[in-house]
């Protein structure tokens, strides 16, 4: 493995921005602090910053050696926002705000970046321009880069391609998955209310209680993937809040149950939906209750273009050999909103590994590998040149 001298150099830096970053938490949309210390960073790269895309979310664009005359262009983005999780570490950089913690590794990823940036603008080894987008709000539904193309992401920059990276535990740090076509799934959340009609505990025969439709309601939900859906199709359904009743000796009006819906392609996800409802609504019948089902969309599948999948492998392995590529890793369920950019243009979102015996992603206990840094930036400046070279 041979990583290029000017990124060698740059691990102490590196490194020590991103454990600042990672002192410096904030979530979706408020990473003002965030955003200010990469667009400082850019410009003391002498790299051209734009802001205010998505709110918070900046593009540092780099020309080549044609100045940028050439038109070919490159995307490459990392996510910057934390999670509102309390950080239990005990790292000596640990997170400085309280209820704020990068326990997803996006401090990396944006320091990766980072790197790749200052490599590429100091080199220039290419022909055309490279974007280095950053952006917001990835977490929690907040779809920040939605919130960046709706901003005219794709249409203030001529931007052929784009491209994304995820560190990942349980593979070994540096090794990489290219999925030639799905990577994650998409996602939605839903929310049942059911109704009855309350009173007192101890006369149960004159109530329709929505607290005993809320179990039957729960256990047949669980034969939607057993029973009604294509064992070779991937769908996960969770039911992960309930809420109701105010007293132990009344029963309620109203129960509501919460969960979440993830699926890999968009004509599942409506099958599925509409059976929540329709299998929610039966079972609750049972009881003289009704269903009223709310559908906050969330991010669809996630979704590589083949050949780019290719030519992110083809790249890895030019630096890091045949054997950094995993090949055998299935798609996750999780969800990422880099599958609204993938709609918008053709491009590919790898996995990197973050250790085999890393904590999980959202984990009060995790902790982006630092030797992913040099190894990311590398990647992102090989890709870029490789993409951008005068051919």
């Amino acid at each position: 493995m041979t990583i290029k001298k000017e990124i060698e150099l740059l691990i102490p830096e590196m490194e020590q921005w991103r454990h600042h970053i990672h002192q410096h938490p904030e979530i979706a949309f408020e990473e003002k602090e965030t955003s200010d210390f990469i667009a400082k960073k850019l410009e003391s790269f002498g790299i051209e910053v734009h802001r205010g895309l998505g709110g918070t979310g900046l593009v540092g664009v780099i020309h080549g050696k044609d100045k940028g005359a050439s038109n070919k262009s490159v995307g490459i983005r990392a996510d910057i926002d934390a999670l509102p999780m309390t950080e239990k570490t005990n790292l000596p950089y640990s997170s400085r705000n309280e209820g704020r913690m990068h326990a997803c590794g996006h401090d990396g990823h944006t320091t990766m970046l980072l790197g790749a940036a200052h490599y590429l603008a100091k080199t220039r080894n290419f022909y055309g321009t490279v974007y280095c987008i950053f952006q917001p709000a990835e977490e929690g539904g907040n779809a920040g880069a939605k919130a960046m193309i709706d901003d005219g992401l794709f249409k203030k920059f001529k931007i052929d391609s784009v491209w994304g990276i995820h560190n990942w535990p349980g593979l070994p740090v540096g090794h990489l998955v290219s999925h030639k076509g799905l990577v994650q799934a998409g996602g939605d959340i839903f929310i049942l209310k059911i109704t009855g009609r309350g009173g007192h505990a101890a006369q149960p025969h004159h109530n329709h209680d929505p607290m005993v439709a809320a179990g039957l309601v729960i256990t047949s939900l669980q034969t939607i993937i057993s029973r009604q859906l294509d064992p070779f199709d991937h769908t996960v359904i969770s039911l992960t809040k309930i809420e109701g009743g105010s007293a132990f000796n009344v029963i309620p009006d109203v129960i509501t149950i919460g969960g979440t819906c993830r699926t890999t392609n968009n004509e599942t996800r409506d099958r599925m939906l509409k059976q929540i409802k329709k299998v929610a609504s039966d079972a609750a019948a049972i009881h003289d209750c009704t269903v009223e089902m709310e559908i906050r969309p969330g991010y669809p599948p996630t979704v590589n273009n083949p050949e780019k999948a290719e030519v992110a492998s083809n790249v890895f392995e030019s630096t890091f050999g045949k054997e950094k590529i995993l090949t055998d890793q299935t798609p996750s369920m999780g969800s990422e909103d880099f599958s609204y950019m993938l709609q918008e243009r053709p491009g590919a979102y790898i996995w990197l590994g973050n250790g085999e015996d890393s904590e999980n992603l959202h984990s009060v206990h995790y902790n982006f590998n630092d030797k992913l840094l040099p190894i990311g930036a590398h990647y992102w400046a090989t890709l870029s040149e490789t993409l951008l070279a005068n051919n």
